[in-house]
């Protein structure tokens, strides 16, 4: 290919029909593939996961379906899937199926933190920094970007509260690839507009998404072969500090338990289990003051994922210094330290405070989406200074992980969840 550039810019034709129907026993759902009139065409989705696979979304027109007596959720007004060109605000080189995904998974993590302005930033589905704050919008926002300035280029932006100028103003400041909100202020949408390329989505729906909260929906997952497994959607059981479950377990007849979190601690469990809700399994989240300070995902095993998300966690924070104190990323400063004396002292002094905060990690939360199998993964996480932990629990060694936060000094909390929140 004598340009790669152009795989990027070129728009695939569509191969899918207008309707699609979904049969399950005696059910039907009836759907219409969604198209927008974008500078006088009518398109679909402009890629799938990659260039060269044509995608097509599809909303639900008619019917409905249940699973064993439980009314399944089929349509949700002002979310995705109905959206019209009244709601595509600025379609920027219009979405591709990666687009929609990162926002619906942003919707996913908003549905649990609907109380509060909160903001959540993705990318390749997995979110990069969320936040939730009693002092707005603009807060929440520039919180969840702090959390992972690095990994947010070029991610998808979601909140749950009318986007203002001042978050506008703070947007087009970086690179993002699309922003969906519930409603904007005519000044915010000026600001937005002087970055061509970005998407813009007015979804009405993200300030009203307890209605999520209902009813689970059908879950596809398609295989290899072209088969389907079908589930219904995680529901997050927590949806109060008061749904947590005490962290208690009984070995060789003696029973553990361990220290309740106080309410901030508890408060900043419940915001990093709704995140969870959103993350790739293994996981882990370290969480402080309402906003995410590292996010591990993906991972195979446990206390390598706790291991990961502290390296992360002091990567971040190095980088923070890097940028407020250089105008450089810490990659960038490690790069020139190597031919620049005076960088170089920047770049020791910024990595010995970095060690000595601990990245940062000092008085923060950690919830994991699977229980302990073994107490290293809670062991390295006290080490740097988690005072409360949540977790599904159900481990044959509870005890043993109990055992863990209850010799630290201090103590650490724990509790359970009663649930786990694995994603793939």
């Amino acid at each position: 290919m004598s340009d790669l550039k152009a795989m990027y810019r070129t728009i695939l034709g569509d191969p899918f029909p207008e309707t699609l129907q979904l049969t399950l026993g005696e059910e039907t759902l009836s759907l219409r593939k969604r198209l927008w009139s974008i500078d006088g065409e009518r398109r679909g989705l402009r890629y799938g996961e990659n260039p060269d696979q044509p995608a097509a979304l599809y909303a639900v027109e008619d019917g409905g379906l249940n699973a064993a007596g439980v009314p399944l959720t089929t349509r949700v007004p002002g979310l995705l899937s109905a959206m019209t060109e009244a709601e595509l605000l600025q379609s920027g080189k219009h979405p591709g199926k990666i687009n929609l995904t990162d926002v619906d998974n942003g919707i996913n993590i908003l549905q649990y933190l609907h109380a509060k302005p909160a903001a959540v930033i993705l990318k390749h589905t997995n979110p990069c920094g969320a936040a939730w704050s009693d002092e707005g919008l603009r807060t929440a926002l520039t919180r969840a970007y702090a959390a992972d300035r690095i990994a947010a280029f070029g991610g998808a932006v979601v909140v749950n509260r009318p986007l203002t100028e001042d978050c506008a103003q703070f947007l087009v400041a970086s690179y993002f690839e699309i922003v969906a909100a519930p409603e904007y202020t005519p000044a915010a949408l000026e600001v937005l507009a002087t970055k061509k390329n970005l998407r813009v989505l007015r979804l009405p729906g993200l300030a009203h998404l307890e209605e999520l909260l209902t009813a689970p929906f059908l879950d596809i997952k398609s295989l290899t072969d072209g088969g389907l497994i079908i589930q219904t959607s995680f529901q997050n059981r927590i949806r109060s500090t008061e749904d947590f479950l005490p962290a208690e377990a009984t070995q060789d007849g003696v029973t553990v338990m361990a220290r309740r979190p106080t309410p901030k601690e508890a408060e900043d469990l419940l915001f990093a289990w709704a995140v969870e809700a959103g993350v790739t399994s293994n996981s882990v989240i370290f969480a402080r003051d309402g906003a995410t300070v590292a996010i591990g995902t993906g991972e195979q095993d446990r206390v390598g994922c706790v291991d990961l998300t502290i390296y992360k966690a002091f990567t971040k924070y190095a980088d923070g210094l890097a940028r407020e104190e250089t105008g450089r990323s810490i990659y960038d400063l490690r790069r020139a330290a190597k031919t620049d004396a005076g960088l170089a002292r920047a770049l020791e002094d910024i990595e010995a405070r970095t060690r000595a905060a601990r990245g940062g990690l000092p008085g923060s939360v950690l919830v994991s989406d699977g229980f302990f199998p073994f107490r290293d993964g809670v062991d390295l996480a006290i080490e740097h200074g988690v005072t409360a932990i949540a977790q599904p629990g159900g481990s044959l060694r509870d005890a043993e992980v109990i055992a863990a936060v209850n010799e630290a000094t201090p103590q650490v909390a724990m509790v359970f969840t009663g649930q786990r929140s694995f994603k793939h």
